[in-house]
């Protein structure tokens, strides 16, 4: 059940990757993953418009380790790994966009090969307010993306969580958002 929207009608929520390959026991899990779902179920609550994220891979993505890139197979398009976990709460989510369609794009961005631009222009959206798997990686460069296109963004810091393959990543993360104009926000 949709609460009252307390965020301007000129903001929307993307809610990034947060998938099962993504959360424990995952193909990909991030450290802590699951963390981020209670808080995004409560910020979507805040929201008119709610956008989720899904890397949607094909079998021979070009970030698979199998296809000489870093990651392992993860989110193969209609697996259950792909799938939003299962916690997040459906009934807050207005859209699905589904990113990393294409083979040869990396697809970190949401905005990447899709039509999430366009969503969000169509419904006069100024400032895009992001959370989600993982913040080193899609959430950032999300964030960063929808700067250049022109949006206000904001990270929720609470509701995503680092891969820090490197460590310390998640934190030059923020860095590099803070730098670009993203407002991190507790």
């Amino acid at each position: 059940m949709r609460h009252a929207p307390q965020s301007p009608a000129s903001d929307a929520l993307i809610v990034v990757d947060v998938q099962n390959d993504f959360c424990d026991g995952g193909a990909l899990a991030v450290a802590d993953g699951e963390a981020v779902i209670a808080p995004i179920n409560q910020l979507a609550r805040t929201f008119l418009l709610v956008i989720a994220t899904r890397d949607w891979h094909p079998p021979d993505h070009r970030s698979f380790k199998t296809e000489g890139g870093p990651w392992p197979v993860h989110c193969v398009r209609d697996t259950p790994g792909a799938e939003l976990h299962p916690r997040l709460d459906r009934a807050q989510i207005d859209i699905v966009v589904d990113k990393g369609q294409l083979p040869e794009l990396d697809g970190y961005s949401a905005f990447e090969a899709t039509e999430l631009d366009e969503l969000l222009r169509g419904r006069r959206i100024e400032r895009v307010h992001i959370a989600g798997l993982a913040l080193d990686y899609c959430v950032k460069l999300t964030a960063l993306q929808a700067r250049r296109l022109g949006f206000g963004a904001v990270v929720h810091r609470n509701a995503t969580r680092a891969v820090n393959v490197h460590g310390g990543d998640g934190e030059r993360a923020l860095a590099e958002m803070a730098a670009a104009g993203v407002e991190i926000a507790p």
